[in-house]
């Protein structure tokens, strides 16, 4: 069960502007990367299910953040059906992130009042996600567009909150382009979440990009 509501998990989104997101298959390794990103400030991670048994890692990591760091909200991304949503609501996943949008994820989070968010494209796709109820709209694949769409985005529908997945980096030019055009938070991966030259990942790294994309974005939101 959900250890916060929708409502907080949406103003955490909100307050710090950065969903770090990754998938590993090592429960350890993943332990280590939500304790870099935790370091950092993060207190939101989208822990992508995006490999066989990946549930069996979440559930364990989710223990992990809820007996070891105090207010880490860890939810999960790249659900595509609402069976795999009902099965990490069931794990304590406190909040369910889809590349697409699906009615069928929509009706079983609201049941549970779990924070969801609806990967989107189109203002006609962000229309329809939100008369569902999605309180952040996911704009995937953000690589694919550029800080110009949300704003055009934003003139017609400026009650709309977006965030960008995918095509961000935690950079001051990035972010700034990102915030200034209205986005409401944005999720990062693999910019954030680096590898040294060997492969492995870099847990110092993770933690200095981690604090510096939350401060930029503080500035920003100023």
């Amino acid at each position: 069960m959900a250890q916060y509501s929708r409502i907080e998990v949406a103003t955490v989104m909100q307050n710090t502007g950065l969903v770090p997101l990754f998938y590993n298959d090592d429960l350890e390794v993943s332990k280590k990367i939500l304790k870099a990103c935790y370091d950092g400030g993060a207190r939101l991670l989208e822990f992508t299910s995006r490999g066989d048994f990946a549930f069996e890692i979440f559930a364990q990591l989710n223990k992990y953040a809820i007996t070891n760091l105090p207010g880490m909200i860890l939810g999960v991304g790249s659900i595509t059906d609402a069976a795999a949503a009902s099965l990490y609501m069931q794990l304590g996943a406190n909040f369910i992130v889809t590349p697409v949008l699906r009615e069928d994820i929509a009706l079983v989070c609201n049941r549970r009042k779990v924070l969801w968010s609806a990967g989107c494209a189109t203002l006609t796709e962000i229309a329809k996600a939100e008369e569902l109820g999605c309180e952040i709209v996911k704009l995937f694949p953000g690589n694919a567009y550029n800080p110009s769409y949300v704003k055009a985005i934003k003139g017609p529908c400026s009650w709309t909150s977006i965030m960008p997945t995918g095509g961000v980096e935690p950079t001051q030019q990035s972010l700034e382009s990102w915030f200034n055009a209205g986005v409401t938070c944005v999720g990062i991966g693999s910019k954030l979440i680096a590898k040294d030259k060997d492969g492995n990942y870099d847990l110092e790294t993770i933690t200095d990009l981690t604090k510096t994309a939350i401060n930029i974005i503080k500035t920003l939101k100023k």
